[in-house]
């Protein structure tokens, strides 16, 4: 019985071995005529980074077949795995040798710019503006600049109770919106006045939202700085940190379904990138593919707290790839740069009804807001560099200058006829009288809820017994509470 069987094991082996000889020439063959060039494209693809491709003493040779099965060649006694396997969310190659992520690369991400440091282009490859456009931007920016710094000086007046400022960040306003259309839906943070400004607001609107009289387009309801308008497309400022950032996701989402043209923007600080909403929303829009941008405004600091402090990876832009998410790290003192930044995004999101999200790179050369003294956490000399060496209004100045579209003369006029617009907005927004209290209470239910109609009787009663304590030029309300 045994020698039966040795007798067919040799039939067996007599049989397959002129098999195995020409499959072992032909991987051979294959191995000395296609591997050469599939490791100098390996070599090639990762030169320039901290992963490399380590070859050698192997060789993976990937075998087709119908289903995703293990294959395992024995070449020269060692085993490759050419395993591919379909894994949820899509193939994964498998290798033998533990491979461990960086934390980092060794160079940071590279920044898009278009003008230096004295606003000489330092490339011809970008979207060519009109001369007509590009006054009309820097006329914006100036004029943010010239509100914000009036503003401040009447809060610290105590004509308002609280104010913060752009300053350093109007290339990232008013660019930014320049590139956008109306039609598309700005969820802002707090510090991107500009982009109302550029769609139409006049510094008066932007007084009496201040100054929360009846001309306020939200009758008075919210903070100083919070702006909102339901005509120029700019959802009204919640002082939570990024929980504009899910509802920015949720309105693309709307247009996609919609089928629109438009896509919905928002804008955030790097701080609001620590916040468990920025990251809900950014995986969100990518799993949805809505037509997004996301607009990081990384100036350095979250109030106090310096970027070094909030995460360890290369700031912001990187976040979008692990989300898979297209990124654009720009510098976001370059106005021409924030311009082209954003018009290639917005055409991606909504050509392509996927998010793009954007990480400019700035400095918050003013306090955070009126309240704040940054002084205590940072260098004067720090601001001062910033200030001097990388103004975003004085780059694109000098840029006009070199296209001989500006001198001093214009500059001078411009800014004392800003000045004297702000000034009278602010005086004529104190003349103004205070909403009624009645507006309180209004345009949020159909029919006020009986919680409500008890706080609004309280809050009558009290204005009634003590009078003094409350504006002169409060409009005269209903003291019938309405039922």
């Amino acid at each position: 019985m045994a020698s039966s069987f040795i007798s067919k094991s040799r039939g067996v082996i007599n049989y397959l071995n002129p098999r195995i000889q020409f499959l072992a020439s032909s991987l051979s063959h294959h191995r000395d005529h296609h591997m050469p060039r599939r490791h100098a494209k390996i070599a090639q693809t990762f030169s320039g980074g901290n992963i490399r491709s380590d070859i050698s003493g192997v060789r993976q040779y990937f075998v087709p077949a119908k289903a995703k099965q293990l294959e395992t060649l024995q070449i020269d006694d060692t085993t490759y795995h050419n395993k591919v396997l379909n894994y949820p969310g899509g193939e994964v190659k498998f290798i033998s040798k533990l491979n461990i992520l960086p934390e980092s690369q060794e160079e940071r991400i590279h920044c898009y710019r278009i003008l230096d440091d004295d606003g000489v282009p330092t490339t011809n490859h970008f979207e060519k503006v009109s001369e007509e456009f590009a006054i009309k931007i820097y006329r914006k920016m100036v004029a943010l600049r010239t509100m914000d710094s009036i503003f401040s000086e009447a809060q610290k007046e105590g004509k308002i109770s609280f104010y913060l400022t752009t300053e350093g960040e109007e290339a990232i306003n008013v660019a930014s919106a320049a590139a956008l259309q109306m039609d598309d839906p700005v969820f802002p943070q707090y510090r991107e006045a500009g982009v109302l400004l550029w769609r139409g607001f006049t510094l008066r609107d932007f007084a009496n939202q201040c100054f929360g009289n009846s001309n306020d387009w939200n009758k008075g309801r919210q903070m100083p700085i919070h702006y909102g308008s339901n005509k120029f497309n700019y959802f009204t400022v919640s002082s939570t940190i990024a929980a504009q950032v899910p509802h920015a996701v949720g309105a693309a989402y709307s247009l996609k379904m919609d089928g629109s043209n438009a896509c919905a923007v928002t804008y955030f600080g790097e701080g609001g990138t620590s916040t468990g909403d920025f990251h809900g929303a950014i995986n969100f829009a990518a799993v949805l593919e809505t037509p997004l941008i996301l607009f990081c405004r990384n100036n350095g600091w979250a109030i106090s707290t310096p970027v070094a402090e909030q995460f360890r990876c290369d700031g912001v832009a990187v976040k979008g790839e692990g989300y898979g998410v297209v990124s654009i790290r720009v510098d976001g003192n370059d106005a021409l740069a924030i311009y082209n930044a954003v018009r290639v995004a917005r055409q991606i999101a909504t050509t392509q009804q996927r998010p793009v999200l954007i990480e400019a790179l700035t400095y918050r050369s003013g306090n955070h807001t009126t309240l704040d003294d940054s002084t205590r956490y940072r260098s004067d000399e720090e601001s001062k560099w910033w200030k001097v060496t990388q103004d975003p209004v004085t780059r694109f100045r000098k840029w006009l200058e070199y296209e001989n579209w500006w001198n001093p003369i214009v500059e001078e006029e411009l800014v004392a006829n800003l000045k004297i617009q702000v000034l009278e907005a602010i005086e004529d927004a104190e003349k103004i009288e205070k909403p009624s209290i009645d507006d309180i209470f209004t345009d949020v239910y159909d029919t006020s809820p009986t919680n409500l109609q008890e706080q609004e009787a309280l809050l009558k009663q009290t204005i009634k017994k003590d009078p003094h304590e409350y504006p002169s030029n409060f409009k005269n309300f209903n003291t019938t509470t309405k039922n």
